[in-house]
């Protein structure tokens, strides 16, 4: 798949080293979860250099089978003398700083996260090689890492020896709508809506899923859904890479949280009682706050402190399909019964796919702007939800808001039902405020 997006990355990227190359060294760090593109989005920005670039990966082996690559590589990229009995990466870092008195380069390293397993003293040795060489070297440092909460730790934490080292810190995202489109346009002119919306709903915009569909011909509904719980599938077991890797020995209540949220038990109540009652406060706190994995929800113009009114929703669309799709039947995969698989798929995806409508309305309006606070509304009731509004935005000029409903098909959509709420929540919160109704179905996107 050719390279998509990104100019205000690489513009970013480019100036940064710009500024290593005629002042001084710049540290640049770049995040994102795995399959955004970062090595993609590096050697895009840095393709046309007039300077080289090394790449080096961390990779989990024995530091000195990591130091035998870096030294290939640099030997590969500058074509200079490399001291002998070289067995260190602080040995290697401080060759290149050496260097970098006298020779301009960009220096990449990928997954830096891993140094915490291959040897952790490589950040504080970084530090004070940073300190020393900075000031006196035209080095362009790039260290980029999948495990946001490790490199989170690593440059933010203040007890952590890279705090506040870093010159930039980019975070990666996934692609906006029109990006997923443009995309989706080019490997299928004749696209659907429902072809969309299943690209929109499995990959979220992550580049690495959205490739892995179009590169290998499934760019409509049906062939997407077949794909992704195939036996063949690169989906299968995608989540749990990532996840285990996050979470580390303790997934297993980490798992059990995220699958009943992707089941629709939204409260901390609802999963806390899904889970037998065990404490979850922690957890849930966890991986909002440090694993970005959920995100927390209140009805729009509701005060920040009213906890009973609380949802949960997993941010990441895929994870939130392979949840509800793959983990959840994960007996059915041991089994190879991936006929099954797919019946089950086929059977709840018109559903599912409804409440992802919702969700890409509420991301198209935020991407459009204009509000100053967008999401949904409800009201909790005698332990029961009343009057939930599926889009709530209160606009940023004047004193306005818009209501939506969204609906799959259209003739599922009540109006006098609508109009109902509609007078509820005037009445509610919005009483003074000119209201603008709609109907958002598939056809509108």
């Amino acid at each position: 798949m050719k390279f998509y997006n990104r100019e205000n990355e690489i513009a970013e990227l480019k100036r940064i080293c710009n500024l290593s190359f005629t002042h001084n060294s710049r540290m640049t760090v770049l995040t994102g979860r795995r399959r955004i593109g970062k090595t993609s989005l590096i050697k895009k920005a840095f393709e046309d250099s007039d300077a080289p670039m090394l790449y080096f990966f961390t990779g989990r082996k024995a530091e000195v089978a990591l130091v035998n690559d870096f030294i290939r590589e640099i030997h590969d990229k500058l074509h200079g003398y490399v001291p002998e009995g070289l067995r260190s990466v602080t040995g290697v870092m401080r060759h290149l700083f050496e260097l970098a008195k006298t020779e301009r380069f960009t220096l990449v390293i990928d997954e830096f996260q891993e140094f915490t397993n291959v040897n952790p003293s490589v950040f504080s040795d970084l530090q004070n090689l940073w300190d020393s060489y900075r000031s006196e070297t035209r080095m362009n440092l790039v260290l980029s890492g999948s495990v946001m909460s490790m490199m989170r730790r690593i440059f933010t934490d203040a007890h952590e020896p890279l705090f506040g080292r870093a010159d930039n810190i980019i975070s990666l995202r996934p692609f906006r709508i029109k990006v997923v489109k443009e995309i989706l346009k080019d490997y299928n002119p004749e696209y659907t809506n429902e072809d969309f919306l299943a690209l929109y709903s499995i990959t979220g915009g992550i580049p690495k899923y959205i490739e892995l569909f179009c590169d290998n011909g499934h760019v409509t509904c049906e062939s997407m859904l077949r794909f992704s719980v195939s036996y063949m599938s690169p989906f299968i077991d995608e989540g749990r890479n990532l996840l285990i890797t996050e979470f580390g020995r303790d997934y297993g209540t980490y798992f059990s949280i995220l699958l009943a949220i992707a089941q629709g038990r939204t409260s901390q109540a609802e999963i806390t009682a899904a889970l037998g009652g065990m404490a979850i406060g922690g957890h849930l706190e966890r991986l909002e706050n440090t694993y970005n994995i959920i995100s927390k929800f209140r009805p729009v113009m509701s005060k920040p402190g009213s906890k009973n009114t609380v949802r949960f929703r997993i941010s990441d669309n895929f994870m939130q399909f392979w949840f509800r799709f793959i983990e959840r039947n994960r007996s059915m995969i041991e089994l190879d019964n991936y006929d099954d698989l797919h019946k089950v798929v086929m059977r709840d995806y018109p559903t599912y796919s409804g409440l992802m409508l919702e969700k890409y309305f509420r991301q198209k309006l935020t991407e459009e702007g204009g509000f100053r606070e967008l999401g949904s509304w409800w009201e909790a009731k005698a332990g029961k939800e009343a009057n939930e509004i599926d889009i709530v935005g209160i606009r940023t000029e004047g004193k306005s808001a818009l209501i939506a409903e969204v609906k799959r098909n259209v003739r599922n959509y009540d109006n006098k039902s609508f109009m109902a709420k509609i007078e509820h929540i005037r009445a509610k919160i919005l009483s003074g405020y000119e209201i603008e109704s709609r109907l958002y179905t598939i056809d509108d996107m």
